[in-house]
C-alpha cells in the first residue's frame, strides 16, 4: 500500500484510519477496533503517524514507533482548524492527517512509560490532596449549621476538629458527633498516604542526577524537579528558555498590530501543574528573602516593591524556568552569585 502519512482518530474500542500518498490523493479511509489497529499499521510501510494529544496516545505511538514508524502527537486546538467540515471520527482523522504533514506544526513529545508512572504518583497524590481539601470543607460546611465555625486551613482543621468532637457542651448531636469523627478519620488517614507519597518523591529525586540539579535552583524541590524531569520535553526542542517559559505558560499574552505592542496577563497555556509548582515555589522563596544578599534574592526583592507581591512571584517562576531550560541544556549546576559589598 502506497502510503506515506497517516492520520489516527483515536478512542476506545474503534479508530478512524485516514491515509494519503505522497501526491496527497486518499489511499486508505477506514474504521478498525481495538484488536485490528497495530496489526494494521505493523503491515505498512514506514510512513509518518499523528494523532491527538488524548488519553492512550503516547501508549499508542510508543507501540508504533516499535514498528518503524514517525509518531507524531498534536493538541486538540492545533488540529481544529484543519477539519472542514462537522465534528465527527472521520472528519477528525483526516484533519489530524493535514496538520500532522504541515512544516511548522506543534507536536507533543512522546512519554516513555517511566516518565508516565512518576506522573500517575503526582496525579494520585493530587488527587488525594483534592479529596483531603473537600472532607474539610464539608465539615466546616456542617459545623456551621449547628453554630460551630471553624477557621479555614488543614492545620486549623488538625487542631479544632478533635477539640469540637470532644467538647460535650457545644450542642452537637450524638449521630453528628459520630458522622465527623468518621470523616475526620478518613482526613487523618489521607494525610498519612499523602505523606507517604511526598517521602517517595522525595527518595525518587534523590537517585536523580538531574533532579538534584534542578533542586539547587531557590524555589525547586523534589515535586517540582521530578515533576518536571516527566513532563518536560528534551531542551533540545526549545530555541532558548523564554520559549520554555512559553511553553509553561508563563510568558505575557501578546495582543499586537498596527506596530502597537500590547502585554497582558500570563497566557496560561501547557501544563497546569507544573505552572502551579514553580509559582508556589517561588512564593516560599519570596516569604524567606529577608536580609538574604544574593544576586536573585536582591533582583526578587526590588521586583516585589515596584511590582507587588503576586506579580514577582510569576516573574520569578518565569526566570526559573528558564534558569531550569539552561541547566538541562548546558548540564551545568546553579551558582547564585553573592553581591560584593
Amino acid at each position: 500500500m502506497n502510503v506515506t502519512t497517516i492520520g489516527i482518530d483515536l478512542a476506545k474500542n474503534v479508530f478512524s484510519i485516514h491515509g494519503v500518498n505522497h501526491h496527497g490523493k486518499v489511499v486508505v479511509r477506514k474504521r478498525l477496533t481495538r484488536a485490528k489497529l497495530l496489526p494494521f499499521i505493523a503491515q505498512l510501510p514506514p510512513c509518518l503517524i499523528g494523532m491527538e494529544a488524548c488519553s492512550g496516545a503516547h501508549h499508542w505511538a510508543r507501540e508504533m514507533t516499535t514498528l518503524g514508524h514517525q509518531v507524531r502527537i498534536i493538541a486538540p486546538r492545533f488540529v481544529a482548524p484543519y477539519r472542514k467540515s462537522s465534528k465527527n471520527d472521520d472528519n477528525d482523522a483526516e484533519a489530524i492527517c493535514e496538520a500532522v504533514g504541515r512544516p511548522n506544526m506543534r507536536f507533543v513529545p512522546i512519554k516513555t512509560a517511566e516518565q508516565q508512572a512518576v506522573l500517575c504518583l503526582h496525579r494520585i497524590r493530587r488527587g488525594l490532596i483534592k479529596e483531603r481539601t473537600a472532607q474539610i470543607n464539608q465539615i466546616r460546611g456542617l459545623l456551621a449549621e449547628f453554630g460551630l465555625i471553624m477557621p479555614q486551613g488543614r492545620y486549623a482543621a488538625r487542631h479544632h476538629i478533635p477539640e469540637i468532637l470532644e467538647d460535650g457542651e457545644n450542642g452537637l448531636p450524638m449521630l453528628t458527633r459520630r458522622l465527623l469523627h468518621d470523616i475526620n478519620a478518613r482526613i487523618r488517614q489521607l494525610d498519612n498516604e499523602i505523606l507517604t507519597y511526598d517521602r517517595e518523591i522525595e527518595a525518587m529525586a534523590r537517585r536523580d542526577d538531574q533532579a538534584k540539579r534542578l533542586m539547587a535552583v531557590p524555589g525547586i524541590g523534589p515535586q517540582t524537579a521530578t515533576a518536571i524531569l516527566a513532563s518536560a520535553p528534551d531542551p533540545t526542542q526549545f530555541k532558548s528558555g523564554r520559549h520554555f517559559a512559553a511553553w509553561l505558560g508563563l510568558v505575557p499574552r501578546q495582543y499586537s498590530t498596527g506596530g502597537k505592542v500590547r502585554l497582558g496577563r500570563i497566557t496560561k497555556r501547557g501544563d497546569k501543574y507544573l505552572r502551579t509548582l514553580l509559582i508556589h515555589g517561588t512564593r516560599a522563596v519570596i516569604a524567606g528573602l529577608a536580609d538574604k544578599n544574593d544576586a536573585l534574592s536582591n533582583w526578587a526583592r526590588d521586583l516585589v516593591e515596584r511590582r507587588g507581591y503576586k506579580r514577582a512571584a510569576v516573574a520569578l517562576a518565569a526566570k526559573n524556568a528558564r534558569i531550569i531550560w539552561a541547566l538541562l541544556m548546558h548540564q551545568t549546576d546553579f551558582r547564585n552569585q553573592p553581591v560584593e559589598v
